[in-house]
C-alpha cells in the first residue's frame, strides 16, 4: 500500500539526511494521516485516495513554485519543484501530448460528441479515465482542440 511506502521512504530519508526529500514525504504523510482520520474515512486510506492526494500535493508544488518564479524568487521555486519530484515518484506516468489526444479521440468516439457543445460529456468521461495521468487543464485544452 501506498501509505506504508511513503512511511518506508522517511526513514530511508532520514537515515541518508536528504532534508528535501523527508519535508516532502512528510507533507505526503501529513495529508495522507489527514484523510484518514477523517470524518466517514473508516480509518483507511485506499491507494486511489492517496494518488488524488498526492496529485493535488504535486499541482499545488507546480502552482506555487510558478507564482515564486514570477515574483523572482527562484531559490524558494527550486525548493517547490524538488518537492514536486518527489511526488511524481509515486505517481503514474503522465501522457504525452500525443498520447492524450489519443485517447481523447478515442473517448469523443465512444460519446458521440460532434462539437464544442458536447464539452461536458468529453469531459465527464476524461476526467475519470484519464485521472492521474493527465491534468484535467491538459485534458480540457486538448479536448477543445479536438472538438473545436
Amino acid at each position: 500500500m501506498l501509505f506504508e511506502q511513503v512511511s518506508k521512504d522517511i526513514v530511508a530519508a532520514m537515515k541518508a539526511r536528504d532534508k528535501a526529500r523527508l519535508e516532502a514525504l512528510r507533507n505526503i504523510k501529513k495529508c495522507l494521516l489527514e484523510a484518514k482520520t477523517a470524518p466517514g474515512a473508516g480509518d483507511e486510506v485506499t491507494d486511489e485516495t492517496a494518488l488524488k492526494i498526492i496529485t493535488k500535493l504535486a499541482k499545488q508544488g507546480r502552482d506555487a513554485a510558478q507564482i515564486f518564479a514570477s515574483q523572482h524568487r527562484q531559490d524558494l521555486a527550486d525548493a517547490e519543484l524538488a518537492q514536486v519530484a518527489v511526488y511524481e515518484e509515486y505517481l503514474p506516468r503522465q501522457m504525452s501530448e500525443g498520447e492524450l489526444l489519443e485517447a481523447l479521440r478515442a473517448i469523443i468516439a465512444e460519446t458521440g460528441a460532434t462539437s464544442a457543445k458536447d464539452m461536458g460529456k468529453v469531459m465527464g468521461v476524461a476526467s475519470k479515465r484519464l485521472a492521474g495521468r493527465a491534468e484535467g487543464r491538459a485534458i480540457s485544452a486538448a479536448a477543445r482542440k479536438l472538438l473545436g
